[in-house]
C-alpha cells in the first residue's frame, strides 16, 4: 500500500508543472505534497538551494505568464525503498514544452525524501540534476 501512496504523491507532484492545452499549472500544490521546513536542491548546472516558496514563486510566474507553454514533465524510470515511516526514490524523468516560443525537451535525475506524516506521504527533500 505504502508503494501505491507514493507512487500517487509522485504523480501530482510531477503534474503540478502541466500547463498543456491551456490549462493552469498548479505548482502551489508542491505545499501540500511537502512538509513544512522541506529542503529542495538543483545540482546542475547551477546549484541552488530553495525553501518551497523560493521554488514555488519563479516557477508559478513562468508557468503562468505566457513564457512556458505545453509544458509537462514526467518520471521515466524509479526504484523506491521503504522502511517504516521513511522511503527514498531515486529517478529519471523527462520534459518538454515550448519556451519563448521555442520547443525544448530535456531530463535529468531526481531523488526524493519521504517521511509517513499523520496526513500520509509527504516529501521531506528532494534533488534534482538536470542533464546538459
Amino acid at each position: 500500500m505504502s508503494k501505491i501512496e507514493i507512487d500517487a504523491v509522485v504523480a501530482e507532484f510531477f503534474g503540478a508543472f502541466d500547463n498543456r492545452g491551456g490549462k493552469a499549472a498548479d505548482v502551489a500544490r508542491i505545499r501540500r505534497l511537502v512538509i513544512p521546513g522541506g529542503v529542495i536542491v538543483l545540482t546542475g548546472p547551477k546549484y541552488t538551494v530553495y525553501s518551497v516558496d523560493e521554488f514555488i514563486e519563479p516557477r508559478e510566474r513562468l508557468l503562468a505568464d505566457g513564457r512556458l507553454v505545453e509544458f509537462s514533465e514526467w518520471e521515466t524510470s524509479e526504484r523506491t525503498e521503504i522502511a517504516g515511516d521513511i522511503a527514498s526514490r531515486f529517478g529519471e524523468y523527462r520534459k518538454a514544452g515550448i519556451l519563448d516560443g521555442e520547443p525544448f525537451e530535456g531530463g535529468g535525475t531526481k531523488t526524493i525524501q519521504f517521511v509517513h506524516a499523520p496526513e500520509g506521504w509527504r516529501i521531506a527533500a528532494f534533488s534534482w540534476y538536470d542533464q546538459p
